[in-house]
């Protein structure tokens, strides 16, 4: 998952790739580890939803995003001007939410539903964008996996299924933002900024958790790995791998999130998946994967 920053999605900055190619194996070593990294993360903090809740280990995990975003950004607030700041506290809104629905959808769903319902953000984006006849095919093929996702039957959990959309729409609107707030702001202080904002959004949030249900030094503990593997490592694992690694291939490797959440799900959780299910997310990743290979730019 990406929070991005996924599963959570992660704010990069746009950075050509060296050339090196003796870079691009240490490059791919680095996503995977990343991708692992994110969705192990997601996992250790749905192990203390029972003490937290979603919402307690949302709050964590912000905090820490809070902490790392902004040491290594080092936003210069009091220089943003109206044009940078609206942009900014949008951001930190998507953000929080992002997290928080992904969150509620795992604790609904599952691991792998929710990130393979939550990649529909991006994924709508790259195929909205483009006038190509493979994108129409690509898009077609990743209707048909949401619909079979989402079929009806008597187990079915559409409020989950709808929190793991809300989190596409949310991480939708997160690039787009992310893109705005990156022309504006110089480096990386947008993006710190949003990250601050929303962590001191979600401070009522976690004393109001702490005070119901007092938390215990466990469930402490796996949000704050959940912070530190979901958002942390990512972060600056891809901004290690951007270096190394044409977008493209970013890009496309990032598209088999869904399919490491959900085997993550299966060994660390136990949440297994029915072959219709696998076979959704197989749609939905190679319909991206599709359109990434045969792009042009």
């Amino acid at each position: 998952m990406r929070t991005r920053p996924a599963p959570a999605p992660t704010p990069l900055t746009p950075l050509e790739p060296s050339g090196r190619t003796g870079g691009r194996p240490a490059g791919v070593a680095t996503m995977i580890g990343s991708g692992l990294s994110n969705q192990t993360g997601a996992a250790i903090g749905s192990l203390a939803f029972p003490v937290l809740g979603p919402a307690g280990v949302v709050a964590v995990r912000q905090y820490v995003a809070a902490l790392v975003l902004i040491a290594v950004g080092r936003p210069r607030l009091r220089s943003f001007t109206w044009a940078q700041w609206w942009p900014v506290l949008l951001l930190a809104l998507v953000f929080g939410t992002m997290n928080l629905s992904l969150y509620s959808a795992i604790d609904r769903v599952g691991l792998g539903l929710a990130v393979t319902l939550e990649f529909l953000g991006p994924l709508t984006i790259a195929l909205a964008t483009s006038r190509r006849r493979v994108d129409v095919c690509c898009a077609m093929i990743a209707a048909a996996g949401v619909v079979t996702l989402m079929r009806p039957q008597p187990s079915a959990d559409y409020v989950g299924m709808g929190l793991g959309l809300l989190a596409a729409a949310c991480w939708a609107s997160y690039i787009l933002l992310n893109r705005t707030v990156g022309r504006r702001v110089p480096g990386a202080q947008g993006a710190a900024a949003a990250a601050g904002i929303s962590a001191v959004m979600f401070l009522p949030i976690g004393i109001a958790v702490a005070v119901r249900h007092p938390p215990t030094a466990g469930a402490v503990a796996c949000a704050i790995a959940a912070g530190v593997l979901s958002s942390a490592v990512p972060y600056l694992a891809d901004l290690f791998t951007l270096r190394h690694v044409p977008p493209r291939a970013f890009g496309l490797f990032m598209s088999v999130n869904p399919v490491l959440a959900a085997l993550v799900g299966w060994v660390g959780l136990g949440q297994g998946l029915g072959a219709p299910e696998w076979a959704s997310i197989g749609a939905i990743v190679a319909a991206n994967s599709l359109s990434m290979v045969t792009s042009r730019s």
